[in-house]
């Protein structure tokens, strides 16, 4: 044998028994239990927490759960479809139930849709390359949009979108505007325009107003809804209709994009947290390009429209997504994590202030949260103004569904299914591909006219009550339509 050799395969051999030796723990954590309730697919909270390596315990506290491993956070509340990603709030797309043995129940889409791309970004594959960023002043011409005494939605817009023009350009972005004049665009027009750029994402911008509710204000941000899934302010939605909507191939990047943008946005300027939201807007549904919808604050605030009506603070607005789409470009070249709300924190600790929403305006509270180091610290508490818009649960929902053995492993599934079929295939481990990877092509409901498969066995204890064949979502629609 040649000198070194042996050695070589001594170390070979250990780190093949290590391997060995760790092997089933790591298979375990990348199995998925699947609970069917009616027609839809769960995942518990608890089952979420192993894969993504949350430890401790998972119990709900006043009926919400918080996860917390140092490099992720997640809070969901119960019956609620509001859910706290990384210290910014995020609206589901179905509310979180419980199971009957106690435990939260998150649904698939939303794990594969809002979850999985923002705890894992660097593993998405169907990022494209980005060189050229489509901006979309909204309105324009005779369509004024949103309207205050201090100026009109389509003046700030196109403003907004000039001043982020160069700053993209000197970070070496090729720049297109759907328009850079007041003159009406139509919607198809600006999704064609945006749909003939290579290498590229879409940014629209916009401005908010409600006439329901003067005191409504903060930041928010759209893309598109998922296949199978109601959008954040949908009215009520069947489940054969649910399957007839268009989704995306680029579901995932657009997400991360929004996040990445609406994660500076927060982080520069302490604006009220709305969310990261879904919805089928002309502009998000007809662009086949990562694209995101900006709401910049509301123009029927009053507080909000001065700063609005500010050069100086759309200045701001401004280079703040600027910042946010050079992230994403730093995630989709060198695999490089976007900031997240709690980085922006600790680099301005002490500078920055947070409107409190439900306080007279001319109250502030602190906005850094690093006065603690630990990474509980990053998760931020959303503020809640306004009842949440939430589905139609009642109390006392369950769902029955057989005891998992400790003998019997659990199938190794998949979060994702195909575009045309509800299918279970084999779940990657840790590493690699993503849950919306794989699902690229959206997930798909079974029709109002299928039988709903059912997760029990022909002896497992009936539901703890009898399911709907469709949800019915309990709020209004939003003052502002685009369709």
């Amino acid at each position: 044998m040649i000198p070194g050799q042996s050695s070589i395969l001594r170390m070979f051999c250990g780190a093949l028994l290590l391997l060995c030796l760790t092997g089933p723990k790591t298979q375990a954590a990348a199995e998925w239990q699947v609970i069917k309730v009616g027609r839809w697919d769960y995942l518990s909270v608890d089952n979420i927490a192993r894969f993504y390596g949350f430890a401790g315990d998972v119990t709900p506290i006043h009926k919400t759960v918080r996860l917390d491993n140092g490099k992720n956070q997640l809070e969901v509340t119960l019956e609620s479809r509001e859910a706290v990603v990384n210290g910014v709030r995020n609206w589901l797309c179905f509310p979180v139930i419980q199971h009957t043995d106690g435990k939260f129940l998150v649904s698939r889409i939303d794990l594969a849709k809002t979850i999985e791309p923002q705890f894992r970004p660097h593993l998405i594959r169907s990022f494209g390359k980005i060189k050229t960023v489509v901006l979309d002043p909204g309105h324009g011409g005779v369509e004024k949009g949103a309207a205050s005494s201090y100026g009109n939605e389509k003046e700030y817009t196109l403003d907004v979108a000039l001043k982020l023009r160069p700053l993209l350009q000197a970070k070496g972005f090729n720049v297109v505007m759907t328009r850079e004049r007041d003159e009406v665009v139509s919607l198809h027009e600006r999704a064609r325009i945006a749909n003939a750029t290579r290498d590229s994402i879409f940014v629209s911008i916009h401005f908010n107003a409600t006439d329901t509710n003067p005191s409504a204000s903060g930041f928010e941000i759209y893309s598109l809804t998922p296949r199978g899934a109601p959008s954040t302010q949908d009215n009520a939605m069947l489940g054969h209709f649910l399957n007839m909507q268009a989704g995306s191939p680029v579901d995932a990047p657009s997400l991360v994009l929004s996040t990445s943008v609406y994660h500076a946005m927060l982080g520069h300027m302490p604006e009220f947290d709305r969310g990261v939201k879904r919805a089928r807007f002309a502009v998000l549904r007809l662009t086949n390009i990562p694209a995101i919808l900006v709401e910049g604050g509301f123009v029927t605030e009053r507080e909000e429209s001065r700063l609005i009506a500010t050069s100086a603070w759309r200045a701001k607005l401004a280079q703040s997504i600027s910042v946010g789409i050079e992230n994403y470009r730093g995630l989709v070249e060198k695999k490089q994590r976007p900031m997240m709300l709690a980085d922006y924190r600790r680099q301005f600790d002490g500078v920055l202030v947070a409107r409190n929403a439900t306080a007279p305006t001319s109250a502030v509270i602190p906005a850094s949260n690093s006065q603690s180091l630990t990474p509980s610290a990053q998760i931020t508490e959303p503020v809640r103004r306004e009842p949440s818009p939430q589905l139609d649960v009642p109390s006392n929902f369950t769902v029955a569904a057989p005891p998992i053995s400790a003998s019997s492993p659990a199938p190794r599934e998949i979060i994702a299914a195909t575009e045309h079929e509800e299918s279970i295939s084999e779940m990657p481990a840790p590493g690699d591909r993503t849950v919306a990877d794989v699902e690229a092509a959206d997930i798909s409901m079974p029709t109002a006219d299928e039988p709903a498969e059912s997760a029990l066995p022909p002896d497992a204890a009936p539901p703890a009550v009898s399911l709907r064949k469709y949800w019915v979502l309990n709020f209004d629609p939003p003052p502002k339509f685009r369709q």
